[in-house]
């Protein structure tokens, strides 16, 4: 079929805004208010202008938006090198130390801005037993920031497991992005510029300096509300759109489908925008699979963690205690099974569902019992049952705030979770750099941690591989298990350097590569195939029944289709292969080439058209990288069934890959691993 090209002879041209700043944040969630909040103090002084470009509306975007209840990395009084031990046992021994490093010792300043901003902590009571953030604050218990001592702040906070520490977290995003806009609001006013903080614009691509070689320049994208393209100038960049969800056919189906684990926001953007310009990636093989109570993706991690309930087979035998299994993994995977981490958790859960022992349920019930006699024989019936009565709220908190469709899945099936178990199960596979995954961008380390290789830093704390374009959160790599506090910090460490950046690089004048009136065609082409074909619908009552396009629905279910029967989705147990993924590649191309034939009724399609693109380069790239690396190094994660054992001779070292997108040609690297810490 002959290639289209856009020339707005049946849509409409859309407006053009240019827009000039310093330093653009893309991405509205925790890193990218981190980095407004920290970067304007070093910028406003100097007159540098700050810019941020969120598709959503900042209040509520990212991961946080609907909430959370806890917040995972706290260091307290914890001893940092303890958390980066922690980082790389549950990463299977390979991170990039430093990074970690770098993000413990900066993150407990974030979490005292949280609740100096307004968030309600959970503290110990004078009884021990924990009080909610309203009940703390009644009480007149201090905030963090106001005890200098890290062993008192340990015995004030609700922890729910070593690094988290429990919040009433409704509003959480609401918070952290209200101080993110005063920021910028006071880097307008520095600076007299007219607007300096775009919602509902969705970059789809970011664009190179003509004149200085791997040098970025600006980002072009488009407005999901009006007919307006924006084209952003720009001397530095963070790129944070979060990380990815929906390559893999989720477990839900029809209206289901809608409803994930990870926000379904996000589609790849930074994964797929980065290395499109060559920014190297790293441990793309990774991705993460979350155990969540079935259906609802409900979090797992306060029942276990502070409710300390336990999770059985169908026959009440703890799968993670069972020494047959134990054993079997430990020929394939070795000393990694000692450290249960979240991976072999994983591969046991399915290890018992596979010998038939499923469902696997979460003994809610049982938890909240024990729990309530603990109370009767500290407090004595009375008020024990008063403060069980509380704890039962707090439970279902847990899911208001961060996932209320879990709630509905209860009552949906006749469940109460003081009564009776619920099943949990392996979720589809998502793509970060945030949580317990570790996927995302090769970036410069801050320089000063001892015994780090001098390569891991080449100027500039979170700076890719091109140059002045910087990562923070899901899109930095190597690196997971930052979660919300430890997202909005590096997102401050990247914004501090970007800073630095720019004032070394004065005189740059960003100049792009690209003809602007080329880059608005590109964008618009799914518009105007749509315009162009739609009255050749071979179905007069389904317009997505044409033969000269594709719909970005149809078009996402097939790339959910390759992804999941050939690159290990749930439809194989997470298992796949080299004559497998090759398979895969090969299908995967020529929906990549189908990709031109995208079609787009409205903004909202060719919002969805430009995500869908976005996620097929992040498939591809997850792909490659499970090809190059010749074993299973994340079982409960994904298996190489022809490699299917953890190989430190061979592979424990960094994968780190390149694309070149005009020859459509990745390079694959291996970059030795480095222990820094005992």
């Amino acid at each position: 079929m002959e290639k289209e090209t856009c020339t707005f002879s049946f849509c409409e041209k859309p407006e053009v805004v240019e827009h000039e700043t310093d330093f653009l944040l893309i991405g509205g969630g925790m890193a990218a208010c981190g980095a407004a909040f920290e970067a304007t103090a070093w910028a406003n002084p100097k007159k540098i202008r700050i810019t941020m470009v969120d598709k959503a509306a900042t209040d509520r975007s990212g991961a946080v938006a609907m909430g959370l209840s806890a917040i995972n990395t706290y260091m307290g009084g914890n001893d940092i090198k303890d958390y980066v031990k922690y980082v790389r046992n549950d990463l299977m021994g390979i991170i990039r130390e430093d990074l970690v490093f770098d993000l413990g010792r900066h993150v407990d300043n974030s979490v005292h801005l949280f609740e100096e901003w307004g968030l309600p902590i959970w503290k110990k009571g004078d009884d021990g037993f924990s009080l909610d953030g309203h009940q703390a604050r009644d009480a007149g218990k201090p905030l963090l920031k106001d005890v200098e001592d890290n062993a008192e702040r340990e015995k004030l906070v609700c922890r729910s497991g070593r690094w988290q520490i429990m919040i009433n977290g409704e509003s959480y995003k609401v918070i952290v992005a209200e101080a993110a806009k005063k920021a910028l609001e006071a880097n307008r006013q520095a600076t007299g510029v007219e607007q300096n903080h775009f919602e509902r614009v969705f970059i789809t691509r970011l664009l190179l300096d003509a004149n200085k070689p791997n040098t970025i320049a600006g980002a072009i994208g488009f407005s999901v509300r009006e007919n307006k393209v924006y084209i952003f100038r720009a001397k530095a960049m963070l790129l944070v759109p979060g990380g990815c969800v929906n390559v893999f056919r989720p477990r839900s189906v029809g209206e289901g489908m809608g409803r994930t684990w990870f926000p379904v926001w996000n589609s790849g953007s930074g994964y797929a925008m980065g290395a499109q310009v060559g920014a190297e990636l790293v441990q793309m093989e990774n991705r993460f699979v979350p155990a969540r109570f079935k259906d609802g993706y409900g979090p797992v991690g306060a029942w276990f963690l502070f409710f300390k309930a336990k999770a059985t087979d169908s026959y009440g035998d703890d799968y993670c205690a069972n020494q047959e299994y134990i054993e079997d993994a430990k020929k394939k995977y070795g000393k990694y099974v000692d450290a249960m981490g979240t991976t072999i958790r994983n591969h046991l859960m399915m290890e018992a569902m596979i010998r038939g022992k499923g469902p696997i349920l979460m003994n809610t019930h049982t938890a909240m019992q024990a729990m309530g006699q603990t109370f009767k024989e500290k407090l004595g019936e009375k008020e024990g049952a008063k403060k069980l009565k509380h704890l039962e709220a707090e439970a279902w908190e847990d899911f208001l705030d961060m996932t209320i469709g879990q709630a509905g899945m209860w009552a949906a099936n006749n469940i109460e979770p003081d009564k009776t178990p619920s099943e949990i199960i392996p979720s589809e596979p998502y793509f970060l750099g945030s949580h317990a995954g570790c996927a995302g961008f090769w970036v410069s380390g801050p320089g000063d941690i001892p015994g780090a290789p001098a390569e891991w830093s080449w100027g500039y704390n979170r700076m890719s591989t091109v140059n002045g374009l910087f990562m923070a959160g899901d899109t930095c790599g190597a690196s997971g298990h930052k979660f919300s506090s430890g997202s909005h910090a590096e997102g401050r460490i990247a914004g501090k350097a970007a800073i630095a950046y720019i004032l070394d690089n004065a005189d740059f004048t960003p100049t792009l590569k690209e003809n602007v009136d080329d880059l608005v065609a590109e964008i618009y082409l799914p518009r105007e195939i749509y315009e162009k074909y739609k009255n050749y619908s071979t179905s007069p009552h389904h317009i997505s029944v044409n033969p000269h396009f594709i719909k970005p629905d149809q078009f996402q279910k097939r790339l959910m289709k390759i992804a999941d029967e050939y690159f290990g989705g749930v439809s194989t147990w997470f298992k796949t292969s080299k004559t497998m993924i090759e398979e895969g590649l090969r299908r995967l191309q020529l929906l990549k080439e189908d990709a031109s034939r995208l079609a787009a009724s409205n903004l909202h399609e060719l919002l969805r058209c430009w995500e869908n693109y976005h996620r097929v380069i992040t498939a591809e790239a997850h792909a490659r990288h499970v090809l190059f690396r010749e074993e299973s190094r994340y079982p409960g994660y994904y298996y190489r069934a022809d490699y299917d054992l953890i190989d430190d001779d061979n592979w424990k070292c960094f994968t780190v890959s390149k694309y070149d997108a005009e020859a459509d040609k990745w390079e694959f690297r291996k970059v030795p691993y480095v222990q820094l810490f005992d």
